[in-house]
């Protein structure tokens, strides 16, 4: 079965390429890697031209990391779909082997998700904290608390049946589709307790405090969107959850460090 990983990019020309090579480095061999550029002008068009495992790949302006996403899904071929930004990498070979077995393992599951690593962006070797969606529940989504969207995979028909990813949201669009998955759409999950992904710290919804205040913001309203309730106070307290996480995870953060 043909799966497609979508990469949405803009001026992404220090991070690219170990994107790529992880895809490359699959042993899962029918992939089929889109890259979505916004216009980048750093360099990020040549690492692009020079790649051939490259399937299709696009640089022209967006409306954002969304909408730059929706346009791979359009362009996608594959029946499987999963997204891996410019600054994530797998850093296990079998990770797309994983997450299609599980996908496939009933056909009462409509998506799967797992863990993942947060790692320096000087030194991606280096792991900074461990994010696990063993946590994650429905009833959490009120909380702004969502799975490791950079590990989710589900088919393609899902996306055509339930819609692509609002963008309207700047930072929360994930988190509106997972909702809408869940809430609206009661569709099935599976979660797979191995971290299969590597994500840069530095994201765009951590860079400043205006941006934080935006993401809540946004949190909120794709509660309220998808019928969820929700409000800015307990949105907040999900830092207070994500401390507890980091404690409850010390054992596994600690095992990894020592690799």
């Amino acid at each position: 079965m043909l799966v497609s990983i979508i990469t949405p990019c803009y001026n992404s020309k220090n991070t690219l390429n170990s994107t790529i090579e992880s895809v490359k480095s699959q042993d899962y061999k029918n992939i089929e890697h889109i890259v979505i550029d916004g216009g980048s002008t750093d360099g990020t068009l040549d690492i692009l031209k020079s790649n051939s495992s490259i399937s299709n790949w696009v640089s022209e302006s967006d409306n954002g990391i969304y909408d730059a996403i929706n346009k791979g899904i359009k362009m996608a071929k594959g029946e499987i779909i999963g997204i891996l930004n410019s600054d994530d990498f797998y850093h296990r070979s079998d990770s797309v082997s994983i997450l299609i077995r599980a996908l496939q393992s009933d056909k009462s599951i409509s998506f799967v998700f797992a863990d993942l690593l947060f790692v320096s962006n000087k030194n991606s070797s280096v792991v900074k904290r461990y994010y696990s969606s063993r946590l994650f529940h429905p009833r959490f989504l009120r909380f702004g608390l969502m799975p490791a969207h950079p590990t989710f995979f589900t088919y393609k028909k899902n996306y055509k049946e339930f819609g692509l990813y609002d963008t309207s949201f700047k930072i929360s669009g994930d988190f509106e589709l997972i909702c809408r998955f869940i809430n609206k759409f009661n569709l099935e999950y599976k979660y797979i307790q191995l971290d299969l992904v590597s994500m840069r710290l530095g994201g765009v919804s951590n860079k400043s405090i205006s941006n934080r205040i935006l993401l809540n913001k946004e949190l909120v309203r794709a509660c309220k969107k998808n019928n969820i309730y929700s409000n800015s106070l307990f949105v907040y307290l999900k830092y207070f959850i994500k401390i507890y996480d980091l404690f409850y995870f010390k054992d596994k953060l600690n095992n990894k460090l020592k690799i």
